[in-house]
């Protein structure tokens, strides 16, 4: 399998791994002790691990790139106007992180005029980095990813996740036409079923209730591996996204025809 190579990695890529690094450090070391959790306005969770990590990235990639607009899960966004825009997940998956199961993240993605150009996804405790750039591939632990070849649907195995607004939608009878087909149903969850689907372990993603900075760089590494990301209505990802429809080609176009017009 064909091995990354660092020299051609852009100064985007360099600084968003670094940052990525730093926020492992911090994320890892709250892990190993007692985690206080305070719930936010949305009635979410966060703990200090996610300030922390977030004040880290926000300084290590402001400080190389001030010019640049920063969207972060817990500091908000800043300079909106920008052309090139960091999107910064410090901890996704903070409910796994605080009950001690390792399906957390760090994800960090640029985009520059509206385009996702860059992704890291840093699962910290699982021992799992994946990244990709806009043409240069995408890469798990320094290998590269490719998305399976597989095309029919009773040999697919699907993951889903945060499956709640869809069981309460039309789309839910949709969904379960997939699932009656489907070769194996499983719910990874998080980034790690799309680090699967990227290195070609499963064959699609469905989940919603998602927002952009959960998905954001995990779209990259998908697109880059060979594989479409849409949401579950067929649209690139975007600002506005809520919901998602991961898969290799064959099966995105397959499963876009059955869902497509039964989600909003």
């Amino acid at each position: 399998m064909e091995s990354f190579n660092a020299e051609i990695a852009s100064g985007y890529l360099k600084v968003a791994l670094a940052a990525a690094d730093k926020a492992a450090a911090i994320s890892r070391s709250h892990y190993a002790g007692n985690i206080t959790v305070t719930t936010k306005a949305d009635r979410t969770p966060v703990t200090q691990a996610d300030v922390e990590c977030e004040r880290a990235i926000r300084e290590l990639i402001c400080g190389a790139f001030p010019e640049h607009g920063f969207y972060g899960e817990e500091t908000g966004q800043t300079q909106a106007d920008a052309a090139f825009l960091w999107l910064v997940d410090p901890i996704d998956g903070t409910k796994s992180f605080v009950r001690k199961y390792p399906f957390f993240s760090t994800q960090i993605a640029l985009m520059h005029n509206g385009e996702l150009i860059l992704g890291v996804s840093s699962g910290t405790m699982m021992d799992e980095l994946a990244w990709a750039e806009k043409g240069q591939g995408a890469w798990l632990n320094g290998k590269r990813l490719k998305v399976s070849d597989v095309h029919d649907p009773d040999r697919a195995a699907v993951s889903t996740g945060n499956l709640k607004s869809l069981a309460d939608s039309d789309g839910w009878s949709a969904l379960g036409e997939i699932v009656k087909c489907a070769d194996r149903i499983r719910g990874y969850g998080d980034f790690y079923h799309y680090h699967l689907l990227a290195a070609g372990k499963i064959e699609a993603v469905i989940e919603s209730d998602v927002n952009i900075l959960d998905i954001a760089a995990l779209s990259v590494i998908v697109t880059e591996a060979g594989g479409v990301f849409t949401d579950l209505n067929g649209d690139k990802p975007g600002l506005a996204i809520r919901s998602v429809l991961a898969a290799n080609p064959a099966l995105h176009e397959k499963y876009l025809s059955q869902l497509n017009g039964y989600v909003t």
